[in-house]
């Protein structure tokens, strides 16, 4: 079995590939800047791992990085997915497993900037004749991220609605999840809403970030207008706008939290707490 891995730049990608290697499959590692998963510098994958270019908007790349393939990992990239399921077709791939989102849930999906993507790929998918498996992950942990550069330099987190609720995930429990349906015949065919084990709100979430890191970290209630300027050079507005409309639709209301990651690994999803801890050093000077 060959397990086409696309993303392998991101970090459900990046943590797949090892867990398929241990698990005795034969991986090949894809990303449209190959390049860059090799070198000093690069996204760390196990040794011998063979690398190969797939730009999931540039059909040209398709048909080498998918010869031989059975399965695929799937990244939502809706510009070329027509092209990208005839060539998987032809290839003889049997399998696909889609990175989606749990956005695609909300009735205003095909419009919403944030579900539109993903929804757009899993309608192409499921059109078609390849097995398919939807994996919906909610909120990554890895989210917290946005907060480190703010909480090293100020000591400080600024929150257009610090009550808004999430149940973050983990990205090793997705790439569990993904291995499982990967690997087990019987988990295919399947749509599965993967969260963390708790809903918290961003504030409770920064106050496990200061617990983790032993350092106080202030929570400063802004205006939606004042974070959509923060962020403006690196979340495009209709992104930043669909992102302030969830935040102000869960402002109080706990997140729906499922046993998803549970059915799938044999496991308990990991907490945010230890999500923290492990990468405490981010938040420190």
């Amino acid at each position: 079995m060959l397990t086409l891995v696309t993303g392998c730049r991101g970090r459900v990608g990046s943590a797949l590939v090892p867990l398929l290697l241990r698990a005795g499959h034969s991986v090949r590692a894809a990303s449209r800047a190959p390049e860059r998963l090799s070198g000093p510098d690069a996204t760390a994958l196990p040794a011998g791992v063979p690398v190969v270019a797939c730009d999931l908007g540039d059909p040209t790349t398709f048909a080498d990085a998918l010869a031989g393939v059975d399965s695929v990992f799937l990244y939502a990239e809706p510009s070329g997915i027509d092209a990208f399921l005839a060539a998987a077709e032809a290839a003889g791939v049997g399998h696909i497993v889609l990175l989606s989102s749990s956005s695609v849930l909300a009735p205003d999906a095909p419009d919403n900037p944030i579900a539109a993507s993903h929804h757009a790929v899993e309608q192409a998918l499921t059109a078609s004749p390849l097995t398919t498996t939807l994996l919906r992950p909610g909120a990554f942990a890895t989210n917290a991220h946005q907060w480190s550069h703010s909480v090293r330099e100020h000591g400080s987190v600024d929150l257009p609605h610090p009550h808004s609720h999430s149940s973050p995930i983990d990205e090793r429990d997705i790439a569990e999840a993904a291995l499982a349906v990967l690997t087990e015949p019987r988990l295919r065919g399947a749509a599965y809403h993967l969260t963390g084990p708790e809903s918290l709100s961003a504030t409770e979430q920064v106050g496990l970030l200061a617990a983790a890191s032993g350092r106080p970290i202030a929570v400063n209630a802004v205006s939606g207008e004042a974070w959509k300027e923060s962020v403006a050079a690196f979340v495009p507005e209709p992104i930043a706008d669909a992102l302030l409309a969830y935040m102000a639709a869960s402002e109080g209301a706990p997140a729906e939290v499922t046993d998803g990651v549970e059915k799938l690994t044999g496991h308990p999803a990991r907490t945010f707490a230890t999500w923290a801890e492990e990468h405490a050093d981010a938040f420190r000077p």
